[in-house]
């Protein structure tokens, strides 16, 4: 401790001999620079202003001695082993050295510009002729690349362009719109029908020509829907690619089924030939299947296999007929109580279809194989206020007023099954109508 003592009075000593010596010094420079008068203000000479700004010269130059001296001291004190003794500091100073822009993040730095490299230049000796640096080659394989990259994106592009215009070709919704307007109480069939047109129509591959088999109980539409489908391909890919095949006008004898037979084959083959040439898909429509001969189906079904070249895969076969319709009639009067009131026409067809095609699928198999190929779509009974439907349609088109009394009175004269859950299904669907409506 005695230590400790003598060094706090040794730095006191010496730090307090320092300013005594800067104030005396003071003193001293400013007596030099001039005397003063009994009034405190200095006589006036010419060199004044001269003098004192040597004098602030003066000054400056023994503060920084004198700083410089301090700073000697306080390092001989820390060497001699009394760094652990509190020593007495000078006070701070504020100067502007040091700072940096860090030291206000407040006010955001200058963006520097960045300095652009030049480029090194070549030096050649002179002696020699001047070589130029080579130019790293690229591979061509690399331009084989990109032309291959823009070769792709224009197959696809034109792929997905040709397929829109492909759709948009046969009018698919203009045909759907048809339909739903003229076919009455099969919205749900007309659905399903629309629905393989489109899938089908999406794309030019095809692993297999498109087979539907249309079946129902006379007279809910089966021929109507046929003509409504032909009519529209005819305005859209022709005459020539649109064939409607009834086998009792066409073939109504058993003993020609042969002749027929290869008569339809090579009409098929022509119409399939044209319509691969003008890229185009035909349309063959075969109404009152279940007459249709042995002979017939069988060359139907050499025609619809998978095996055949490719322009047979691009085609669309229609099949109408009431095979199978007592299975749809009972199945509709059974379960027309299970059905609730407010499904939808699509969400009874759903239901209809899941629940008949095993079934009508079993029936079909047997009669022919060719059925075995086909996507089945079954047609449900009309109700009354189908019929009615049918009678405002027909009479409207005949040019008579639309008598809604009238209308009811002749929609009462049809035959109808029992009520069922509060619906009544005709017997003969809209078959009578244009005969009824004939005799007003």
């Amino acid at each position: 401790m005695p230590h400790l003592k003598m060094s706090d009075e040794s730095s006191s000593t010496s730090s307090s001999q320092v300013v005594e010596d800067f104030e005396g010094e003071l003193d001293e420079e400013v007596d030099s620079d001039g005397g003063k008068d009994q009034t405190g203000r200095s006589s006036p000479t010419p060199l004044s202003s001269f003098a004192s700004l040597r004098a602030v010269l003066r000054i400056k130059q023994k503060y920084q001695a004198m700083k410089l001296r301090r700073q000697e001291i306080a390092h001989s004190l820390a060497a001699s082993g009394l760094a652990g003794a509190p020593g007495r500091t000078s006070p701070k100073i504020f100067t502007f050295d040091g700072l940096t822009p860090a030291t206000f993040p407040a006010f955001p730095s200058v963006p520097q510009k960045k300095k652009r490299r030049r480029k090194r230049r070549v030096l050649f000796p002179n002696d020699g002729p001047r070589k130029t640096v080579p130019k790293q080659e690229r591979s061509r394989a690399m331009y084989c690349l990109y032309l291959l990259f823009a070769i792709v994106f224009v197959q696809v592009y034109n792929a997905i362009e040709n397929l829109d215009d492909h759709v948009l070709r046969y009018d698919l919704e203009g045909l759907e719109k048809t339909l739903r307007r003229e076919v009455f109480g099969q919205q749900g069939a007309v659905e399903g029908l629309v629905y393989h047109l489109k899938d089908y129509l999406s794309t030019y591959v095809h692993n297999k020509p498109l087979v539907v088999s249309v079946h129902g109980p006379s007279g809910v539409g089966k021929s109507h829907l046929g003509r409504i489908l032909a009519g529209h391909f005819r305005s859209v890919v022709g005459d020539a690619l649109v064939l409607q095949y009834y086998v009792l006008h066409h073939c109504p004898r058993e003993a020609e089924a042969m002749q027929c037979a290869r008569n339809l084959s090579s009409l098929i083959s022509e119409m399939v030939e044209k319509a691969e040439e003008e890229e185009k898909i035909p349309l063959f429509i075969f109404d009152e299947a279940e007459h249709m001969h042995v002979e017939i189906l069988d060359v139907l079904l050499q025609l619809v296999a998978s095996k055949q070249s490719n322009e047979y895969l691009n085609a669309i076969y229609l099949f109408l007929s009431n095979l199978g319709h007592s299975h749809i009639t009972k199945h509709m009067l059974q379960n027309s109580s299970s059905i609730s009131m407010a499904m939808t026409a699509s969400g009874r067809h759903s239901n209809l279809v899941k629940e008949l095609t095993p079934i009508l699928r079993n029936t079909l198999k047997k009669h022919h194989p060719l059925w075995t190929e086909a996507d089945i779509l079954p047609l449900g009974l009309l109700e009354k206020s189908h019929v009615m439907e049918c009678f405002l349609e027909e009479i409207t088109r005949e040019g008579f007023y639309p008598d809604h009394s009238n209308i009811e009175r002749l929609a009462g004269e049809i035959e109808y099954y029992p009520v069922v859950a509060g619906r009544e299904y005709s017997q003969s669907g809209c078959k009578q109508v244009v005969a009824k409506v004939n005799l007003l």
